[in-house]
């Protein structure tokens, strides 16, 4: 599983019908610092995410394990989205604590 954050969505009309009902977002990858990478993914949405929320997402086959994609043509999947997590102890993230610009501020912890 990789962490990222959901920084857009994905509007398609017409699509193939195994897709049908799924919402897709946009999310960069993010590091232990929420670091925002380059990189972005467009993924299935099994837990109901939003806009600027930390989520956890899988890809390849592991993207096809919930009851939301199982069997379905998708190399992405939003499966949970992060409350918090620390590393060693230290709180790095918690999304109580993010101020307004989505960017959480260790210096509250």
């Amino acid at each position: 599983m990789l962490m990222g954050r959901v920084v857009g969505t994905v509007v398609s009309t017409r699509k193939d019908e195994e897709l049908v009902g799924l919402k897709f977002l946009l999310v960069k990858q993010i590091d232990s610092n929420l670091v925002e990478s380059e990189k972005f993914v467009v993924a299935a949405d099994a837990v109901g995410a939003g806009m600027g929320e930390v989520v956890l997402y899988a890809s390849g086959s592991s993207a096809r394990q919930t009851i939301a994609t199982n069997n379905r043509p998708v190399d992405a999947t939003i499966m949970a989205i992060v409350d918090s997590f620390d590393i060693m102890g230290q709180m790095r993230y918690s999304k109580y604590d993010e101020d307004r610009s989505g960017r959480f501020d260790p210096v509250k912890d």
